[in-house]
């Protein structure tokens, strides 16, 4: 199929170049292609489309935008994307696919969805879906700047430009139908829950936990809202995941037995129930029934709950290195082995979880939700 794909988009190339003229029905043809090129799984109901899945938010759906920037949060360097195409560390902070990038497949729309700000991104992958997501990133404007990565509104800077490549592409009327019916995933605060409030005693001076969640939830609420201005439909809003079960967080604050740790999952669960109300709400006063709030929270507390049910062996550890703290930097290739098994493991760093686990957690979300989406 990849051979098939290269050969296509050679010839398309020549077109492309050899007459201006050309242009109009050389980007039809793309759209074409790139939609058809993978097998989708999800069927969807008839005269329904989604030609692109377009992505926001930290690093569980980053694909390397952070790759040439000086941050800790990066992961341009083996092992990561030990299971990625080819075994290339592309800068997802996984061992192989992130949600991105299985939502894509699922949907029959291509295997993977692209960094935006990758030098090597192609004008044609711009139909069919980009990530502007960040290693780093929250609602919280301080979350990204402890980080140094690229913060929610820069990305959604990011997209205007996007959106003015795409209507130079395919003109004004295409553009509108692409983002009107794409899929768009928001995916962020856990770091603003781990490593800004329960991080910075200076911010639980100025905030209890209380008010901190309400601020990214209406931080987040916002930014849904601000997708809908630009013309997006079908928008979907992930609450934080259990964060005192990640094994940096039982590490750093599970006391010796390495306890999930209350405190941290009580602030998501919080954070949790105010972003549902206040999507719920957005979705009720815009019309908008296809603006979602997506549950990630109960998914991955069941596979570290009943990690066997689901065929795993280990879940308070990651893959790399002790499984206790590496992540980023700290899993390499130098000093952090990889466990023999990744298919054993719920997690592949300490914080981040593998393919295989994000792979059922995306098919336990589609089970329950995708009716909504349409």
């Amino acid at each position: 199929m990849e051979r098939l794909r290269s050969l296509h988009n050679l010839i398309i190339s020549y077109f492309c170049l050899s007459s201006s003229s050309m242009l109009f029905w050389c980007t039809c043809f793309l759209v074409l292609l790139f939609t058809t090129t993978t097998n989708a799984l999800v069927k969807l109901p008839e005269n329904t489309v989604v030609p692109a899945v377009i992505v926001f938010g930290d690093s569980i759906v980053d694909a390397g935008n952070n790759d040439d920037m000086i941050t800790e949060a990066r992961c341009d360097y083996p092992p990561y994307g030990i299971d990625f195409d080819g075994g290339v560390a592309t800068g997802r902070f996984s061992n192989g696919k992130v949600p991105g990038d299985i939502v894509a497949e699922e949907f029959g729309i291509k295997p993977s969805i692209p960094a935006y700000r990758d030098p090597n991104l192609k004008p044609e992958d711009l139909l069919t879906g980009v990530t502007f997501a960040s290693g780093g990133a929250g609602y919280v404007p301080l979350t990204t700047k402890i980080a140094g990565g690229i913060s929610l509104p820069q990305q959604l800077k990011y997209f205007e430009e996007y959106i003015a490549k795409l209507k130079g592409m395919v003109g004004e009327e295409r553009t509108k139908f692409i983002i009107k019916n794409s899929l768009f995933v928001v995916i962020s605060g856990s770091n603003d829950i781990a490593n800004d409030f329960f991080a910075l005693p200076p911010v639980q001076l100025h905030y209890t936990i209380a008010s901190f969640t309400a601020l990214m939830a209406d931080n987040a609420r916002s930014f849904a809202q601000t997708l809908y201005g630009y013309g997006a439909r079908r928008i979907l809003v992930f609450g934080a995941p259990p964060i005192g079960c990640v094994p940096s967080q039982r590490t750093v604050a599970g006391g010796p037995t390495r306890d999930c740790v209350a405190r941290f999952n009580d602030g998501a669960k919080l954070f949790n129930t105010k972003l549902s109300a206040n999507i719920d709400v957005l979705s009720r006063t815009l019309q908008a029934p296809t603006i979602i709030y997506i549950d990630i929270y109960n998914p991955l507390l069941d596979l570290i709950l009943y990690p066997q049910q689901y065929g795993f062996k280990v879940a308070n550890k990651g893959c790399c290195g002790t499984g206790l703290i590496e992540v980023t930097a700290l899993c390499n290739n130098y000093t952090a082995a990889v466990c023999p098994r990744r298919s054993d493991y719920v997690f592949w760093d300490s914080f981040h979880p593998t393919e295989k686990a994000y792979r059922i957690i995306v098919a336990k979300l589609f089970d329950k939700y995708l009716d909504r989406f349409f």
